[in-house]
């Protein structure tokens, strides 16, 4: 990835706000601070956000759950990583049901942060990047006509040429020259590739 990280920070009172922003920034990130929900949703409609986010999660008007729900309802997978003065466990377990990247409290350790940032982002580039492969095996399939979706079906589960001419009621030559189509659209040189490819989209 290129040049410095994204942090942005939410976080009602201006002194942590502060600190906080100074500690990452130093850590290498760069860091957006925010000092409302509101105000950082009304930015991220207008830029777009990759990154990871560090979120208060007791604030006036919109706290830190409900962003977190705003932000699902836009299918918004930013990472997000609470942080409490409370230490409301019960928040904290609902907060990471629905999927924050950590729940830490306040005075928060500053190394810990940082490796949760850290953590946060690398687990956010590697469900990125399976996404964008599932994606791209998924685009392959759809290339597939209907016949040769049924020869991928059948060589998929380890019929020989012959057995899948006949459950398709076709001569072997036909055959051969659909999966060898089938083969050269998803891209792969052996059956063995071709059933993990299946899998994986099946997984998906």
């Amino acid at each position: 990835m290129s040049g410095p990280q994204r942090v942005f920070l939410v976080d009602d009172q201006p002194a942590v706000l502060k600190a906080l922003a100074r500690l990452l920034g130093a850590a290498g990130f760069a860091v957006q601070p925010y000092a409302s929900a509101r105000a950082f949703l009304d930015a991220l409609a207008a830029d777009g956000a990759d990154g990871c986010l560090v979120l208060d999660l007791a604030m006036p008007e919109m706290g830190g759950l409900a962003l977190q729900q705003a932000l699902a309802a836009r299918a918004n997978t930013l990472p997000i990583i609470f942080l409490t003065g409370h230490g409301d466990i019960d928040t904290g377990v609902r907060a990471m049901k629905l999927g924050a990247a950590d729940f830490l409290t306040k005075p928060v350790d500053d190394e810990r942060l940082i490796a949760a940032i850290h953590a946060a982002l690398a687990q956010h580039r590697a469900a990125r990047s399976a996404g964008a492969e599932l994606d791209e095996i998924r685009q392959r399939l759809a290339t597939l006509t209907p016949r040769e979706t049924e020869v991928l079906h059948l060589v998929v589960e380890g019929l020989l040429n012959k057995q899948v001419a006949a459950a398709l009621g076709t001569v072997e030559k036909t055959v051969k020259v659909h999966r060898a189509r089938v083969m050269a659209k998803m891209q792969v040189r052996s059956v063995s590739a071709l059933v993990r490819l299946v899998d994986r989209a099946r997984q998906g």
